[in-house]
């Protein structure tokens, strides 16, 4: 009985538009030409277009393939990964439990998720449920943590307590995943599931939305599904589906057009199907209303044409187009681009799935479609925003080119290349590595491998191994010793170098009868440090107050070095001065910039 319940219910999800969905409206004729011209201009492999007018579906359509050189048709039931599309469903989880009381926009968010922290005590606490959604919470973006490592959703979540505020809290508009995933961490405390589980209970079951799914894991499973590709050194190429799941109320949603054609008649319905509301209009229209101020410069201004203004809602970007409002997200994830897009006033939506990564005919598309419906002359939108990339791609060459001008040519690494291998820890991005290999440094940062390529001094350049992943510049930091204490990765972080561990194997050996002269008491004069020296079975042991016992390990009869717990650096050493058999002194050695520090027999020292 329930699955019979679920199919007539899917059935009325889907009769208002199955008679039309086959057929291209009027205002849209000549669309199917201009798309097929359109992606050979950007070279995009694959593509699937829903059209959405009056609450019926009057464009459902793929064109293209799904993976290059291998000939399958994308069609209208071909699932893409949709990316930060993902956020305004995030956001309607978070407002359908605004609508049941169960959380308050104004909220502080720590209410909710107990131990999360900003760098900022301040932010921390003032930081709401209203600014997750809304990318004002003074942080850049910090999205390597995720992107490379295999860490849990709360893992990453507590490391955002060391990434340091860009600017100040609700002062300027930061697009921000980070904020996304605790917004989605948040609706899975309150309700006692998962994100994944919210979005397919409460989101996709009732919309219809059977083929739609939160993972990645779950696509081998599809038998539909799209290749991603990537335009690298101006070749079209497949690449790996990149998991991102543990950022996954950000942009892990996979769907197909006909699927997402439902998403757009809930949005154009304000929140009901069927007729029947999922949440109050109220709660519904606020994910449509202003919160953030979105600058319209750069990519923005290139996605936002002839706008006059344009904000951030909570999961959707917000703009004026020919008098009309338009409210719409993109989503690009590693080889996918994706755009749903709608003008309530005119009751129109549209939802546009690609395979190839950075792409802007997504954007192009839309204009020519709403243009149809505004009985606005045609525009060559394809050609239009094809251009504004290339003068946003010929200014960062620009940039490149100067770069290379300043360049200082002729100089070499400080040290041998076997001399900067070593690990390298942040609080917040974790352990990156560096290692030596034929002659050459690599850079092993989760999943991501960077061969790096000398550039000045002791600065190298990354060539990441995925090509689509750029080019990244590496700077290594010297002490005064000339050993390297730091790597600055740029525009994410300076790694401080990991301590070596102290080396156990001793050097010389000592006559188990010998041990007894180095044992006694040894204490600071002007410092209160007490060590005290045993023997203990036939090794040497040093035990300080507080403290962990350490190990001696002889170097030479008189030079010991500390060997402890397994994560200890090296550097530590114990000095005996010795005269007669006797000891005099001995000095505790540590590594710089800690001073030597002298230690004078007490009692019983060298019995």
């Amino acid at each position: 009985m329930r699955t019979i319940a679920q199919l007539l219910f899917a059935l009325l999800v889907l009769a208002p538009w199955g008679a039309t969905a086959g057929a291209q409206a009027r205002p849209l004729q000549g669309f199917d030409a201009y798309v097929s011209r359109s992606m050979a201009e950007w070279k995009m492999p694959g593509l699937a277009i829903a059209v959405v007018r009056n609450d019926s579906v009057v464009l459902l359509k793929g064109y293209g393939v799904k993976r290059l050189g291998a000939g399958e048709p994308v069609d209208e039931r071909t699932v893409f990964a949709i990316g930060s599309s993902s956020k305004a469903f995030t956001a309607l989880g978070v407002a359908m439990l605004v609508d049941e009381g169960k959380v308050r926009w104004e909220d502080p968010a720590t209410k909710y998720l107990p131990g999360f922290q900003l760098f900022d005590p301040y932010a921390t606490r003032e930081l709401t449920v209203r600014d997750l959604l809304t990318h004002r919470s003074g942080l850049s973006r910090g999205d390597l943590v995720w992107y490379a490592l295999d860490i849990p959703r709360d893992s990453i979540l507590h490391h955002v307590r060391y990434l340091k505020p860009t600017w100040s809290l609700r002062s300027h508009f930061g697009y921000q995943n980070l904020m996304y995933l605790a917004a989605g961490q948040l609706t899975g405390r309150l309700t006692g599931k998962s994100w994944d589980e919210i979005m397919r209970d409460r989101i996709f079951r009732p919309l219809g939305m059977s083929s739609s799914n939160t993972s990645v894991n779950r696509l081998d499973r599809l038998p539909n599904v799209a290749a991603p590709h990537e335009e690298v050194e101006d070749t079209v190429r497949a690449v790996p589906y990149h998991n991102i799941d543990n950022v996954g109320p950000a942009g892990s949603i996979n769907s197909n057009v006909s699927d997402m054609a439902q998403w757009v008649r809930f949005q154009l319905a304000r929140g009901k199907v069927g007729g029947k509301p999922l949440l109050s209009a109220g709660a519904f229209d606020e994910t449509h209303t202003p919160q953030t101020i979105v600058p319209l410069e750069g990519a923005w201004k290139l996605m936002m044409q002839d706008a006059h203004f344009a904000a951030y809602g909570l999961g959707w970007f917000l703009h004026d187009y020919k008098g009309r409002k338009i409210v719409q997200h993109g989503g690009n994830i590693d080889g996918m681009s994706a755009l749903v897009a709608m003008m309530p006033e005119e009751k129109t939506g549209l939802v546009i799935l690609t395979n190839l990564g950075g792409n802007f005919l997504t954007y192009a598309l839309m204009y020519r479609v709403f243009d149809a419906y505004l009985k606005q002359p045609p525009k060559d939108w394809s050609a239009e925003l094809l251009k504004g990339l290339e003068e946003l791609e010929a200014q960062s060459k620009v940039e490149e080119k100067n770069r290379e001008a300043q360049r200082v040519k002729g100089t070499s690494p400080t040290l041998a290349p076997q001399k900067y291998a070593g690990t390298y820890l942040d609080s917040m991005y974790g352990e990156a590595t560096v290692r030596a290999e034929r002659g050459k440094l690599v850079l092993h940062y989760g999943s991501m491998i960077g061969d790096l390529e000398h550039w000045q001094h002791d600065t190298f350049r990354s060539q990441w191994r995925q090509r689509h992943q750029g080019k990244t510049f590496i700077t290594f930091g010297l002490d005064a010793n000339s050993k390297v204490e730091e790597m600055e990765v740029e525009d994410v972080a300076e790694f401080k170098r990991k301590p070596e561990l102290a080396d156990t194997t001793p050097a010389v050996q000592l006559a188990k009868a010998d041990l007894p002269r180095y044992t006694g008491t040894f204490a600071s004069a002007s410092l209160p440090v007490t060590a005290e020296v045993q023997v203990v079975g036939d090794q040497l042991k040093l035990t300080v107050s507080g403290q962990p016992p350490y190990t001696l390990v002889p170097v030479t009869p008189t030079r010991f070095r500390l060997s402890g717990p397994a994560d200890m650096p090296a550097g530590f050493f114990l000095d005996y001065t010795m005269k007669g058999g006797r000891v005099i002194h001995v000095t505790l050695v540590q590594p710089e910039p800690q001073p030597a520090m002298t230690l004078l027999p007490q009692r019983g020292a060298g019995r």
